[in-house]
């Protein structure tokens, strides 16, 4: 009997190595996978008023090159490597909420109008799930093992975070700020002086 029960689990156990890594064609449509979405309702958590008016926004891509290694055992044994391109956006911003009526000066007049304006700020990079993609992924031994139980979503969050940490440096670098600050005068002085100013002046502090 125990010998019967080593033989199943023995059959069982390479079916599934089988199916793992492709060994026996044709096994996909015999044990073929059926993906079903029992995703619950999306829950609303909050709801903030935005008072901010995004000026720029830019598009970014970058190739992140991760790798981790152990102390003392050969990358062939335990390490991960993974080439990962990441795409994704930022936005500038100007936070209107943060003005009040000191912020707006008015001649007697009526004909001038001079605004100050807190300096643009970046918001957070928002990577594209449809644009990013790994390019190649390097195992060890005993990390091919491990991802025989587990799908290893902490390398996933790593390439992630360090992609869009990436990202947000070459906003900083790429005249985003600038950009947004000049559109939104832009925008202010059309809207003001179709309210019958002649003269404005956008200044941001």
């Amino acid at each position: 009997m125990i010998a019967v029960t080593a033989v199943l689990l023995s059959l069982m156990l390479l079916f599934v190595l089988a199916g793992r890594f492709s060994l026996i064609s044709g096994l996909d449509e015999l044990f073929g996978q059926e993906t079903k979405d029992r995703s619950g309702p999306a829950l609303l958590k909050s709801i903030q008023d935005m008072s901010r008016y995004e000026g720029a926004v830019g598009t970014f891509q970058i190739v992140v090159d991760l790798e981790k290694d152990a102390k003392y055992l050969p990358d062939a044994l335990r390490g991960t490597r993974t080439l990962y391109v990441g795409a994704g956006t930022v936005g500038a911003y100007v936070d209107l909420g943060r003005t009040g009526p000191q912020s707006v000066t008015v001649n007697e007049e009526r004909t001038a109008v001079t605004l100050r304006l807190p300096h643009a700020r970046l918001g957070a990079p928002a990577l594209d799930p449809e644009r990013s993609y790994a390019v190649s992924k390097q195992r060890g031994l005993l990390d091919r093992l491990g991802d025989l139980f587990s799908d290893n979503p902490a390398d996933e969050r790593a390439v992630n975070r360090l992609a869009s940490q990436r990202i947000a440096e070459a906003a900083k670098e790429s005249g985003l700020i600038a950009r947004a600050e000049k559109n939104t005068t832009s925008m202010l002085e059309g809207l003001l002086r179709s309210l019958g100013f002649r003269t404005v002046k956008v200044v941001y502090l």
